[in-house]
């Protein structure tokens, strides 16, 4: 399973785009507190929209409780103090657990974090004049690229909702 962890998440839209990319993955979200804002913010759910009531996450006081609480998990951190491209992660196992940490919109991930994990640090190529992309894009596109090394187990990769058949009912419609 795919966890996104947000570090010190700092904008309500952010993180409900992310609520819903997590929703859509069928992944796990975890939250690394302190908040400036509340989870009960409108503005996360005018963003979630409806995939909120879907969504499986937790809520930590701390990096800590979060480490404890996961028994230690292996985390990637995407930064762009990274050496290595995010399509380096090996996640081509869909049964295993990989957790994804992202950092607060203004200061990324705790320079200690990341120490901890130096070896794990994984960075998008940019200009060398861009500090980095939203956050929110950057979840959903390491996220996919995780599933696309898993073939997207799990994930429909045909429309289902409406029918395979919809678009050509609409166009003769």
């Amino acid at each position: 399973m795919i966890h996104l962890v947000l570090y010190h998440p700092e904008k309500p839209q952010n993180t409900g785009n992310i609520m819903r990319t997590t929703v859509a993955i069928g992944g796990h979200l975890h939250i690394i507190g302190p908040l400036t804002f509340s989870i009960n913010d409108q503005t996360i759910k005018r963003t979630g929209l409806d995939y909120i009531e879907q969504l499986q996450y937790h809520y930590y006081d701390s990096y800590e409780a979060f480490m404890k609480e996961n028994h230690h998990p292996k985390v990637y951190c995407l930064t762009r103090y990274g050496d290595r491209l995010y399509t380096e992660i090996d996640a081509a196992h869909p049964h295993q657990d990989y957790y994804i940490m992202f950092g607060a919109e203004s200061s990324g991930i705790d320079a200690s974090i990341m120490n901890e994990h130096r070896a794990r640090l994984f960075r998008i190529p940019m200009v060398a004049s861009a500090r980095s992309l939203n956050v929110s894009n950057t979840v959903s596109l390491v996220a996919y690229e995780l599933l696309r090394q898993q073939a997207f187990h799990g994930l429909a990769t045909k429309e289902v909702i409406k029918g395979a058949d919809f678009l050509e009912k609409k166009l003769k419609g």
